[in-house]
């Protein structure tokens, strides 16, 4: 299954950094650090549907703007209300 591509990996992580709250992407039982890209990287595939866990002060922007960047690249993501 082929990576995401670097354009989509730098945007999403790029937007994730824009918010304190942390953003956790779960894919079968690895949790990668949005905001670290060098996660993203290694783990972040073309395909496949991701949860994303979303805590912190300005979560609701962040779990939105997440949402419309995965969205953008084609990708799935399930946003997580725990």
């Amino acid at each position: 299954m082929p990576n995401a591509n670097n354009a989509a990996i730098v945007e999403i992580s790029q937007n994730a950094n824009k918010f304190r709250s942390s953003i956790v992407l779960q894919y079968d039982n690895k949790y990668i650090d949005v905001k670290s890209i060098l996660g993203l990287f290694t783990t972040l595939l073309a395909s496949g549907t991701y949860n994303l866990h979303v805590h912190g002060p300005d979560a609701d922007d962040a779990k939105k703007a997440m949402v419309e960047v995965f969205a953008k690249h084609n990708m799935t993501v399930n946003v997580v209300n725990d």
